[in-house]
């Protein structure tokens, strides 16, 4: 292995403008038994060459039930760990270890531990976007998809700490009724849609419909008239009589949302301190089409959990799935 690689991070070794890439990914795994699976937040040119694309709760889903010996899972760091974690005699692959999550980075492992200890009574949730060190000090997973369901799972008295997510924790509980203890972080792609961006989008598209991720501040989630995970917005897009929507959330959505709904018109709202169209996620986007060609045919770089770490985190993780599974998620 090149000592550049190692800095780096990702496979850094030409590709051959000759080549098809597509072809060559399929062909890859195919010789290898490995299956890639995409976030609806990749670019498109990744999704469209995924084997699955969905939201955290369905990559986790399809990770625990693969059979491939190799999982390339297109997204950031803490997917790749929640795969291992489940998947711990196959081999994770990550295209760029640099595609981290800010909203993980905000919930230093060693400080949120110390924060659990000064609540013994409290019953820990935290967030799948979190590293493996965090979920091994929690009770429960949540996604966006599954989030209020697994709250309301526990008596309306038992006291719960709900990280890192500030704005989603905030949103769980004023449709709960619930006063969970928050942790303060937030995701920096969510963190940056405005109420003043909304509101002139909507002078614009008069009859259009509002569709916010729950990672957004409050205030923009009460102008949606949707607020739910990507899958759900999705979902909500494909059922709505509605011909244009416009989208808070990452913008790699849109281009399932067009794939299954090419009648429809989905309109990114850019973020508050920006003229650009969209708001995207520097983390997700530093996977690329070259990288997961690389990271297939050099396997490297390869996700790696400690076995104490990966021991503890397993538990909240499939309590996660379980539940998910009896609610019908």
């Amino acid at each position: 292995m090149k000592e550049d690689w190692l800095k780096k991070g990702y496979v850094d070794e030409p590709v051959e403008k000759t080549i098809d890439l597509k072809s060559e990914i399929k062909k890859l795994c195919k010789e290898k038994n490995a299956v890639i699976l995409g976030h609806f937040y990749q670019s498109d040119e990744i999704q469209e060459i995924a084997d699955f694309i969905g939201d955290s709760l369905a990559l986790a889903q399809w990770a625990a039930k693969t059979d491939a010996d190799i999982i390339v899972m297109c997204g950031v760091h803490f997917m790749g760990e929640t795969a291992k974690i489940l998947c711990p005699d196959k081999k994770v692959l990550i295209p760029d270890f640099n595609a981290g999550c800010s909203l993980a980075d905000s919930c230093p492992a060693d400080r949120f531990s110390e924060f659990v200890k000064q609540h013994p009574d409290h019953t820990v949730v935290s967030y799948v976007n979190t590293s493996a060190a965090v979920k091994a000090v929690t009770d429960v997973v949540v996604t966006s998809t599954n989030a209020k369901q697994i709250v309301e799972s526990f008596p309306a008295d038992q006291p719960i700490i709900f990280g890192p997510d500030k704005n989603l924790g905030n949103y769980i509980n004023s449709i709960t009724g619930r006063n969970m203890l928050l942790w303060e972080g937030a995701c920096h792609v969510h963190e940056k849609f405005s109420v003043e961006k909304i509101v002139e989008l909507k002078k614009q598209y008069t009859d259009a419909e509002v569709l916010v991720h729950p990672e957004c501040k409050g205030a923009v989630a009460k102008l949606a008239d949707k607020v739910g995970s990507t899958a759900g917005l999705l979902n909500y897009a494909k059922q709505s009589e509605k011909k244009n929507f416009l989208v808070a959330t990452e913008s790699g959505i849109l281009f399932e949302m067009k794939r299954q709904c090419p009648e429809k018109n989905f309109i990114p709202v850019p973020p508050e301190d920006s003229t650009c169209a969209c708001n995207e996620c520097n983390f997700m986007r530093l996977n690329t089409i070259e990288k997961l060609y690389n990271t297939l045919k050099y396997e490297w770089p390869e996700v790696v959990v400690d076995d104490d770490i990966a021991k503890d985190a397993i538990k909240p993780i499939k309590k996660m799935l379980e539940i998910s599974a009896k609610l019908g998620l």
